[in-house]
């Protein structure tokens, strides 16, 4: 991913939260030369100085053979975009689009039945424990995890690189980057108003 050095983010601590809060990633491989992708939740795990990502996709999506083949997993994650007018601005220069992205590069491995058992328990737990009636694992009958666990694959992957990048207007003056943040809020829709919000509280720490 093409970062430049306003927009870089460095920070491991900042980019694994991000990861956390944004965890509905793309998952991009190649089959003979063809890129392919699948989109689903991921769950970020630390072992040691080593952080791996884990999933499962369906049996039958043909991405999962490729992991043993493939060198490197490309996993992207996506936060809130908005369009940026140039009319927000003192003076006359192009629009262009702020936006925050993480993309991981690692090696993939398929997780045996344990595994797999392990990190759904661990997944229903994290999507399902704050609600009033939640669906954890022990609740679910053996009959029906049996036949749901025969249609999908787990795994897991190692990360190896990790490059982020929040573009965010930090290239603008205070005045732009102010009036940015309120023209945003103006637009109403969902990523705009998130976009204002992120950058207003970037505002509060210095950018």
């Amino acid at each position: 991913m093409y970062v430049p050095k306003y927009f870089k983010v460095t920070n491991v601590d900042e980019i694994w939260d991000f990861v956390q809060k944004n965890s509905f990633g793309t998952i991009v491989t190649t089959e003979q030369g063809k890129p392919i992708a699948t989109h689903l939740p991921l769950k970020l795990i630390k072992e040691g100085d080593s952080y791996y990502m884990t999933g499962h996709m369906a049996y039958g999506n043909p991405q999962w053979r490729t992991f043993e083949t493939c060198e490197d997993v490309l996993v992207m994650f996506q936060g809130p975009h908005a369009y940026i007018s140039s009319s927000w601005y003192e003076e006359e220069n192009v629009p262009t689009w702020n936006y925050q992205a993480v993309h991981v590069y690692g090696t993939a491995s398929i997780l045996h039945e344990e595994e797999l058992k392990e990190d759904l328990t661990m997944l229903l737990q994290k999507y399902e424990i704050h609600r009033k009636n939640p669906v954890l694992w022990d609740k679910l009958s053996p009959q029906l995890l049996e036949k749901q666990l025969k249609g999908i694959v787990g795994f897991k992957i190692k990360v190896q690189e990790i490059q982020a990048a929040n573009k965010l207007s930090q290239n603008r003056n205070e005045e732009d980057y102010h009036n940015i943040v309120n023209k945003l809020y103006e637009e109403k829709d969902r990523n705009s108003q998130q976009m204002a919000q992120l950058m207003e509280r970037k505002l509060k720490k210095g950018k």
